[in-house]
């Protein structure tokens, strides 16, 4: 046991502190969470974490080379991925509009925890988690970057450590955002209750989506 924690603990704190450290994924999260209750917020964590093991999977397939080596395939992925943060976050902004009172004074908007005409599904909340991280190549060359440092060649097959270090990393991802769900959740409830700021949460998540794409778009390779 003793021998296993000299090992991997080295491995187990780098990879707890890249998941609490603030990022795109959890600035998603926390929006979503805010704006749409717990459990959107859940399935957006997973859909995360599910798009990760994908990059996971690519790099122990050594798929994500071609992504740190093609600037033509980077480019290709992350104007893919701005192009679909845009979309995000313009539909979020629409729908934070949708239920504004009119001319005459009436207020016909329906409650704030639930602004757009079209609530969002379980689904499409881990749909939506999958693609941002999928869309993302600074996933892929972060994976290939960060866990050939602890395969071990002389502990058998390399794809095999990729994929269990790689789950591993996920794991505490999943724990890590799953815990701040949890407490934004709490912490939201009342906010959304409040008709306009409930809007302007949702106005503050388009917002988001649309930084992050800018933010992925001025990434290097």
């Amino acid at each position: 046991m003793f021998d296993l924690l000299v090992q991997y603990g080295p491995f187990l704190m780098a990879a707890f502190l890249l998941n609490i450290s603030p990022g795109p994924d959890m600035a998603y999260i926390v929006g979503q969470t805010a704006v749409h209750g717990r459990k959107i917020g859940l399935f957006s964590s997973f859909g995360v974490v599910s798009g990760a093991f994908v990059h996971v999977l690519a790099a122990a397939l050594g798929l994500s080379a071609i992504l740190a080596t093609s600037a033509l395939a980077f480019a290709i992925v992350k104007w893919v991925g701005v192009a679909y943060l845009v979309w995000l976050g313009i539909g979020a902004l629409r729908a934070s509009f949708a239920g504004k009172p009119g001319r005459d004074g009436n207020d016909d908007s329906t409650p704030a925890i639930a602004i757009s005409t079209r609530p969002m599904t379980v689904f499409q909340a881990w749909r939506q988690g999958v693609m941002i991280d999928v869309l993302n190549p600074k996933v892929a060359i972060f994976f290939m970057a960060f866990l050939p440092q602890f395969v071990d060649p002389q502990s058998g097959d390399g794809a095999m450590q990729f994929l269990v270090l790689g789950s591993v990393v996920n794991l505490i991802g999943l724990v890590v955002e799953s815990s701040l769900v949890l407490m934004v959740a709490a912490a939201a409830v009342r906010i959304r209750g409040h008709r306009k700021l409930g809007a302007w949460l949702q106005r503050a998540l388009g917002a988001m989506f649309i930084a992050l794409g800018a933010r992925l778009a001025i990434s290097q390779q």
